[in-house]
This record gives structure tokens, sequence and C-alpha cells, in this order.
């Protein structure tokens, strides 16, 4: 409503032989004076400056009588005389009229309507007709049959009616308008109930773009006998709170709805949906290629011929987006003099329609001319999607004929809607950037295939968990040993990010690097404690966190006893599926995390049978919100339990019957059907400790390669047996054990009792030994020793001959 300051359009009015004019004054719900009329400074000399803000009580010079207590508790009009405070320290006594002016939401407030007083209660009356006629505020009074009977001048002024025309229409608004259904609404249930009610309506006026939202008093008049008589309606403005609340809340329930996650795309398409359709019918979002790559956009405004893709949009009135010349995912560009051009240009948010030359010729290049008048789109706002100086893309908002037209106001809600909308996009870029670094290291550090070996077939899966949650660090890998054995090991990295994947790749390393000196999976697991004991000490001199923990299994399976070596730290026991159709959980003790420190890993031998299939797997698998992990484990077995084409299929039916669409953590899954060399292809001899039995070493490796068909490597395979055994009678005692191994290479192995390893060393000129594992070494492809139960085993490995 307008300002009560002008309540009388700054005119006096002659009441009393002093010549005191008309005085208006707006107290809020705590008696705090909010307006103070002209006439108000005339009648007490007190100035707005000086009265706004004060309590209306520091006024009166008198307490007001009980009736006016009364009135105002119970929200009632109320008319009577009160002494008051002039500003020339003298007292006037005024004849006052309170108004209720209940807003609905807020408390009620009051307006106040005085003048000096005079004798007499003609005057009185004269008063109270000229308050009711010339009060700033809208005033109707309606009879008991609802019709309207007295309209002020104001009420006829905000309508646009005369008070004639108005009684014409009954309630004095349009039959079907909404404002006329609130106000019949409201005067009913004061005539049902005899009781004051609030309420709230809207109302344009014919030259008027936007609506204006009003609070309505309406207070009963009854007669002696407590009937209905008459009622009073009251309406004060709050358009400009009203509209500034709706896009507080708009802004509220936007900052909830957009930014959930983190991915560019979801965050566009909540953009576009989250404001329907109470700012707009129809909004679309357009994003730069770069933002959608995660490349960092150039500083500064963007040029609307910049490669943009629309990304979202969405209609109010049909799923189709009729509104929408582009599908989502096709590129989009916008000619110079646009208006998204120019918002993108300006870096702010413009405001155009038909009367827009720039606009109409915007239509015109795009072949639309026609069609959004069609449509009956009379608004468009383009506000450029900008975050911490970065221009991103550009948000378009329409409104068609059956909403209200886009306001400066509105334009800047957009602004801020864009603005909160573009600071989550561009989280969203900054982490698909993070995380597509975090994934393509972590895939880098994971095997690009498998070594080749003959213990185990193997089909592996890795699969990052959903956007919002990171890469993490799960690994699995499928290391080669000696003897033709392998080490399938499977780990986690605590955490995600690429600070998770580059220690998931130094614990690779670290496993890799154990594994080529061949020490039992509960020793090897013990270094590894270590490691993650130092990176997790290098953590904290470097950034104060030392929040480093990790899990794995370590497992080792030998093809030729069958039998499985296995030691977990913390991490999920592997499944086991035998040929006849038994699957369990390997029974192998727990293991602390890696990173506690001086705990012991306990490790389990098992013996496997031929074709078994062995599943291991990180915590993601089992670990889901939608189940828990007895149920996970229940449903892993269940899938082993029938038998697969392929175990690339059974590791698709196992991320598809245990995985939810967005999983919350990365999973890696390595599942290995167990081999066993045909016994044809192993010859073990065991042979005293004696100088004299080299040669027969010799000889019977002689006869079993040329069993082999192998008498290519006859020389190699004579010197390097020469030089094993040898070493073992000089620097053991007990027996000997040499063994043949017949594989994808030649394996010569010679076991003895003591558990001293060789090592190359650097012969002098004149030293009669020293030569031995050298010679080894240039004509093997690799060799090494390891330990074993009864002391230690030196193998070297000789390429077969090309078939």
């Amino acid at each position: 409503m307008d300002d009560t300051r002008g309540a009388v359009s700054g005119e006096a009015w002659d009441v009393s032989p002093g010549g005191v004019g008309w005085a208006t004054a707006a107290v809020d719900a705590e008696g705090v004076i909010a307006r103070w009329s002209a006439g108000a400074e005339a009648l007490l000399g007190y100035r707005p400056a000086e009265a706004v803000g004060r309590a209306v009580g520091d006024l009166l010079s008198a307490d007001p009588p009980d009736s006016a207590r009364r009135a105002l508790a119970g929200g009632e009009p109320w008319s009577g005389r009160l002494m008051a405070h002039h500003r020339d320290g003298g007292r006037r006594e005024v004849q006052l009229l309170a108004f209720p002016l209940r807003t609905g939401e807020e408390s009620t407030r009051w307006l106040l309507a005085a003048a000096a007083a005079t004798p007499g209660p003609r005057h009185d009356e004269a008063l109270m007709r000229r308050a009711f006629t010339e009060s700033g505020v809208p005033i109707a009074i309606y009879g008991p049959d609802l019709r309207l009977l007295h309209a002020n001048g104001e009420l006829c002024r905000v309508i646009g009616r005369t008070e004639d025309d108005m009684r014409a229409l009954g309630t004095g608004f349009l039959p079907r308008s909404r404002t006329n259904a609130d106000v019949l609404r409201a005067l009913r249930t004061v005539l049902s109930t005899g009781e004051a009610v609030e309420s709230r309506t809207f109302h344009r006026a014919s030259a008027e773009k936007r609506d204006r939202a009003w609070a309505l008093s309406l207070a009963p008049l009854k007669d002696p006998a407590g009937r209905v008589s008459a009622i009073v309606l009251t309406g004060f403005e709050i358009s400009e709170e009203y509209w500034a609340r709706e896009g507080l809340a708009l802004l509220n329930e936007a900052g909830m709805r957009i930014g959930t996650t983190l991915d560019v795309t979801r965050t566009a398409q909540e953009l576009a949906s989250a404001p329907l359709p109470r700012f707009a019918d129809f909004i679309s979002v357009d994003l730069l290629d770069s933002v959608l790559r995660g490349d960092e956009p150039a500083p500064g405004p963007a040029s609307g011929e910049a490669p943009m893709r629309r990304v979202a949009h969405e209609s109010a009135h049909a799923r189709e987006a009729p509104e929408a010349a582009i599908r989502i995912g096709e590129a989009v560009s916008f000619p110079e003099a646009s208006p998204p051009a120019r918002c993108l240009a300006t870096g702010r948010a413009v405001l155009t329609g038909p009367w827009d030359p720039d606009y109409l010729a915007w239509m015109a290049h795009r072949g639309q001319a026609g069609r959004l008048p069609d449509l009956g789109v009379h608004s468009l706002v383009a506000a450029p999607l900008v975050a911490r100086g970065n221009t991103l893309g550009v948000a378009l908002f329409s409104r068609r004929r059956d909403a209200t037209t886009f306001t400066e106001d509105d334009l800047t809600l957009a602004e801020q809607l864009v603005g909160r909308a573009a600071v989550c996009i561009d989280n969203a870029r900054r982490y698909t950037r993070e995380r597509g670094t975090a994934e393509t290291l972590q895939r880098s550090l994971l095997p690009r295939g498998i070594s080749p070996q003959s213990a185990v077939e193997v089909a592996t899966r890795y699969l990052p968990a959903d956007s919002q949650y990171g890469v993490g660090g799960d690994w699995f890998d499928v290391i080669p040993l000696s003897g033709s054995r392998v080490a399938l090991v499977v780990g986690d990295v605590v955490g995600h990010g690429i600070h998770a994947s580059a220690t998931m790749g130094r614990l690779r390393t670290a496993v890799r690097t154990l594994a080529d000196i061949d020490l039992p999976p509960d020793e090897l697991l013990t270094h590894l404690d270590d490691v993650v004991g130092r990176l997790a000490s290098e953590n904290t001199d470097q950034v104060g966190d030392a929040d480093i923990g990790a899990s794995c299994l370590y497992a080792v399976y030998d093809p030729v006893s069958r039998r499985l070596s296995a030691a977990r730290a913390g991490h999920p026991p592997p499944a086991l599926a035998t040929p006849d159709g038994t699957v369990s959980l390997l029974d192998l003790p727990g293991g602390p995390p890696l990173g506690l420190g001086d705990l012991p890993f306990e490790p389990r031998e098992f013996e496997i049978p031929e074709g078994s299939t062995l599943v291991l797997y990180t915590d993601g698998l089992i670990e889901d919100r939608a189940h828990d992990i007895t149920t996970s484990v229940d449903g892993l077995c269940e899938i082993l339990t029938h038998p697969s084409p392929s175990l690339e299929t059974t590791c698709d039916t196992v991320l598809r019957t245990l995985l939810s669409p967005r999983p919350v953590d990365d999973v890696a899954l390595l599942v290995a059907r167990t081999r066993a060399l045909d016994a044809s292809q192993v010859v073990t001899w065991n042979l005293p400790a004696e100088p004299a039995l080299v040669a027969a070493a010799r000889d019977h490796a002689i006869t079993q390669l040329a069993a082999w068909g192998l008498e290519e490597l006859t020389f190699t395979t004579e010197l390097v047996i020469s030089e094993l055994f040898t070493n073992a009678i000089l620097h053991a005692e007990g027996p000997v054990q040499l063994r043949l191994i017949r594989d994808r290479t030649l394996t010569c192995e010679v076991s003895d009792s003591s558990t001293t390893a060789p090592h190359l060393r650097r012969a002098r000129v004149y030293d009669e030994g020293g030569r031995g594992l050298l010679l080894v070494a240039q004509l093997t492809d690799r060799w090494g020793t390891r330990q074993i139960p009864s002391g230690k085993a030196i193998w070297a490995e000789l390429a077969l001959p090309a078939a």
C-alpha cells in the first residue's frame, strides 16, 4: 500500500479552530511507530525522522482508557480521546481512531488517524466520516448480505473504479477474479463466526505488469443484540515485503535443491527444475564445453560464439518443452547482439522480450520469430553463470501469457539464483577435473594386463564409486613368482581422491618389490605395515595429517602342490568355489589393518582342488547402504554356486547383482580359477650333498631335457645346475634337492638346508670363486632365492626354444 506519510496527499483539513490538519501514523505490533504523516507532524510537531522508531506510548501524556486497552488486546477498532505530548513541551488532546491491519503471517499492525479534539458528538461523527473518506488506507464496509455499502477514495483509486461501479459488482471486484474469491471467503468467515479475520489477496490494475499483494483485515460491526450488521474491511499493501519474502523463500528452496551432487550435468538439471513454476515457465542451461570437460574456463566475460552445449532445460507446461529449439546435448552459440551474448559479455543479467529489437533479431536468426509469440512468451531473462570470476555458461528464464512479466526485481533475483547455482556448478567442475585426474592416476597404477603365467586363469574389474564420493584407493595385482607360483593381491587405501590413489600406487609398488624377494604372506604384510607407518609419518611432517590406513589380502598359489598360502590385514576373506559346487569363505584370520604397527599377521595354508574359483574383493563390493554385509556375502556365495561360462561373466554378474546403481565406494574384484601342473611337467631328485654327485645331477637333467625335447637347452642347463648344486654343497649341510619344472619357461631349482641367501659379488683377478652366480645371471632370464620351511631354494629360469 502507499506510504502513510502521504495518506492525505499532504493536504490539511481544518477541523478545529486551530487549523490543525489530519494526522495518520502506522504502528507495528510492538507499538513502534513505522510511518509518520505530514499531518501528524503538523498536529504534534515531531518530524518523521524524530517519530519513526519511537514507541507510540512515549507520545502519550496519560495512560489510555480501559476501553482502548481492551480493543488493542482484541485487535478491534477503537475511537476516543487521548492526551499527547507536543514537541514544544505542551500537551494536546486529540481525537484518535485506531484501525487494526492484520497481514496474515505477521502480527497485527495499526493505522492511527487523529486530529485535534473539539467538543461534541456531532464533531466526532464528522471526524469519523472524514477518517473513512480521506484515509490513505483502502477501507470498505459490507452489509450482512456481503454486498458493498461504502468504499473510500483510496480503495476506489486502487481498484480503478468509482464507488457506484464497485457497488454494481457486489463485492466491488470482478466476479471471477482471485481478489473477489479471497474477499468473499473472508467475508463469509466473519459473518458466520462473528470474529475478526485476517486474509491476503492479490490485485493488478490494468496498467500494471505485476500483482500487488495486500493484507486484509476484516472486523464485524455488531448491533446491540450481538448480530453482525456490517463488516469493515481494511487493506494494507505488502507487495514489497511479500515479493522480497517470496524471493528469499525461492532462493532458500533452490539452495537446498541445487548442488545436491558434485555432478555438473545433474547440477544444471537442478537449476533448470528448481525454480519452476514459481519463477519461470521455461528454463534452459547452456554450459561451455570446457566446463563439461572439467577444464579451467578462461577468466572474465565470454563470447556468445564460444562453443557451448545445452545441458538441461525444463518447461512448466509440457514434458517435451515446446519452448526449446535445441535438444539436450546439442551445440549452441549466440549471435553477438543477442540478449544471451550481451549478458555473457557484460556479466550481468539482461531483461528482454518482444519489445527489444535485439530479441526479435535473435529469434529471426534462429528461425523462431513466429514460434515464441505463438507460445505466449512475453518476457525473458538471460543470466550469466559466473563463479570465482569465470564465466561458465548462461541460463535463460522465460514466461508465457499466463504469468506476470519479469521486472527489474526479478532480474536481481535471477542473478542471485544463478550466482548460487554457478558456484555449485563450478564446484562440480573442479571435482570433475580432480576426479578425472584421480581416476586416470588410479587406472594407470593398476595392472594394464595380467602377466603371463599358468597357475591361474584370471578376470579382474575395477569400478570407481559414484561421482559424488570420488575415486578411492582400491587395487588388485597378479604377480608371477618362481616355481610357476603366482601371488594374488587385493588392497584398499582408506579415503578418496588423488591422495588415496597416489598412496595406493606406492603400496602396490611396495607389494611387488616385496613379492620379488619371495617373502611369505605374513612377512610381506609385516613389511607392508612398516611402509604404511612410514607414509603416515611423512604425511604428518608435510601436511600435519597422519590419517593413512589400508587393508590388504596377499595369497600365493602353487600349481605344483595345489596349495594356497594366504594372510590378510583387516581385509574381507576370499570366497572359494570348488568344482563339486561347495562355496565358502576361507577361514583366514583377519589380522589388523595396515599402519597400526607391532601386531602379527597369521598365515594359513589351504589345499585347493584344480578348477576351483577364488574371489578376492574389496569392501566396496559387500558394504552398501541398501543391504548389510551378511546379505552381500550370502549373495556372492549364491552367485558362485551357479556355473558360469567364463570368469568375465562371473565378474559382470557379481557387480551387477551386488552393487547399487550409485556405489558409495570403489570396488576391486579379482576372480581366479586354479590350474595344476601335470606330473610330467615336474621332476624332482633328492641327492646327497657330495661333490661327486654334481655330474650325476647334470646327467639327470640332460636325460630329462631329452625326454621333454629340450636338447637345445642342454649346455646352458648343465652350467646352471653345476653352479647351483656346487654352491649348495659348499655352503650347506644335508641332502640337496634338484627340481626341474617345464612350464612357460624351464625352471632349475636347487634346495638345501641353509638359510643363508647367496648374492652376486665382483670377483677380483686372482679370486678362485665368486663368478658362479654372475655366470648364472648372464645365462638365464632371471634368477633368485626364496626361503622355504627346510632352508632356502635357489632358482633360475631359462626361456624355452621357439616352437
